[in-house]
């Protein structure tokens, strides 16, 4: 049998002795190796049966319980190497487990176990004139690669889809969470093994330096498909230098906009929701624009409410003649438009109207997700019609854009381009499809 490929967790894993980096350089060949070992496994599992792939998940969540301990062992070093570095509070977040959420990934995969197996379904078929009998059906893609960044949550949560949905999985986490990722791989590949997975079906690419991405990136005709999750350096990274087929998701530069025939009480709600609920995802807003009409008793209500949940408001000239110099608000500058906060920190403007929200947000906007709160039906319509993005929320907290929260189970990540993919990345978007094409002896003329 293939031993899973992880980073080996150097040290004790007594969380009060000195923490070091865990870096390790690999070569080419070591990372291709793991794709081509990754190639057998992805045409094994196209072949596993729903309950085959179901069993493997259970016991894959059953192993993540039993050995939680080392889990939150291994990612206490990565945090503390972390806080030693002097990384940002809401990246730390984004890094740290807990018990809480080490259940949360078991059952996550439990829950996927629940959902319809994409593999196989039909999506649409038809007898042509010549008696052939066409079906569209759904395959797994293949040997997909999953590149992210802090969040170790991810590597279960990327196992579990590609298992479900027929595919192997070549995860590449970063450095900062190297000991959780080498942890959760090795638990998830031995329990899947255990199960009846082929062998490399879940594999941690080896190296924690850049060059490991680069290796992985430039497989073509080894890895069928890549996907970045993380900030927005990674992405273009990837989708620039890939030479492999690229999913991209997105940076989250978020709004909410007020429109005039809004209720100020829901509006307020909705907008602490989706800023301060967990500022360090890519679904919390990150930009409130105010309809003028109701700029006057809106904005006050909404600076406070945000201040007061120690939020600080990067506010434009408008705001500020409302408010005035206080704490927690400071001058907005042209970048805070662009800039994905992931933090306790939101941008303030009023605008015109409606069409100056949606041309605003036009020019800033990532094409994650947007919202309007509104009364107006014919504002809603127009806000959905023409904003482009991956999801519109109408008088809902941009927080709900979530492959869970949607019905998918874990997510991927949200993708924001328009190709294959948009929006939560769950089972079916891991999937392609193929024509079968049954006939009973027909030839095609020479015509």
């Amino acid at each position: 049998m293939v031993t899973p490929t992880v980073v080996p967790a150097t040290g004790p894993v007594d969380t009060g002795a000195p923490v070091e980096p865990l870096l390790r350089t690999a070569s080419g060949a070591e990372v291709l190796d793991c794709a081509r070992a990754a190639r057998p496994a992805a045409r094994a599992l196209a072949q596993l049966t729903s309950t085959a792939k179901n069993a493997a998940l259970l016991a894959m969540a059953a192993a993540l319980r039993e050995r939680g301990s080392e889990i939150l062992a291994a990612n206490t070093r990565d945090v503390e190497r972390a806080e030693r570095a002097g990384t940002a509070a809401s990246l730390v977040d984004r890094l740290r487990l807990t018990p809480a959420r080490v259940e949360a990934m078991a059952q996550g995969l439990v829950d996927l176990v629940a959902l319809p197996d994409p593999v196989g379904t039909v999506l649409r078929g038809s007898v042509l004139p010549n008696g052939l009998q066409l079906t569209q059906v759904r395959v797994p893609l293949g040997v997909v690669a999953i590149v992210y960044e802090a969040r170790p949550n991810v590597t279960v949560d990327a196992a579990g889809i590609a298992v479900k949905s027929g595919n192997a999985a070549l995860l590449r986490g970063s450095a900062s969470a190297a000991a959780s990722n080498a942890v959760l791989v090795e638990i998830l590949a031995t329990a899947g093994r255990s199960a009846g997975l082929p062998d490399a079906a879940v594999q941690l690419v080896p190296g924690t330096d850049r060059d490991s991405v680069t290796h992985l990136m430039t497989a073509r005709g080894l890895v069928d498909v890549i996907i970045p999750r993380g900030g927005a350096g990674l992405i273009q990274a990837v989708v620039n230098g890939s030479t492999v087929p690229v999913i991209e998701t997105g940076v989250g530069n978020c709004h909410v906009f007020v429109d005039a025939d809004a209720d100020p009480a829901m509006a307020l709600e909705i907008l602490l929701n989706s800023k301060t609920r967990r500022p360090s995802v890519c679904n919390a807003a990150e930009t409130l624009l105010v309809h003028a009409d109701v700029a006057r008793s809106f904005v006050p209500a909404a600076v406070r409410a945000l201040v007061g949940a120690g939020v600080t408001v990067h506010a434009d000239t408008a705001v500020l003649d409302l408010v005035g110099p206080q704490d927690g608000v400071v001058p907005a500058v042209d970048a805070d438009w662009d800039t994905e906060f992931l933090s306790l920190d939101i941008a303030v403007a009023v605008v015109a109207d409606l069409d100056a929200a949606v041309e605003h947000i036009g020019r800033h906007g990532t094409g994650h997700t947007e919202a309007i709160v509104t009364g107006s039906l014919t504002s809603a319509q127009a806000f959905t019609a023409r904003v482009d993005a991956a999801a519109v929320m109408v008088n809902a907290s941009t927080a709900f854009t979530d492959g869970g929260e949607f019905g998918f189970g874990a997510e991927i990540g949200i993708s924001t381009q328009k190709l294959h993919a948009r929006g939560p990345m769950g089972l079916a978007e891991l999937t392609s499809s193929k024509y079968v094409v049954t006939g009973t002896g027909q030839t095609r003329d020479a015509s």
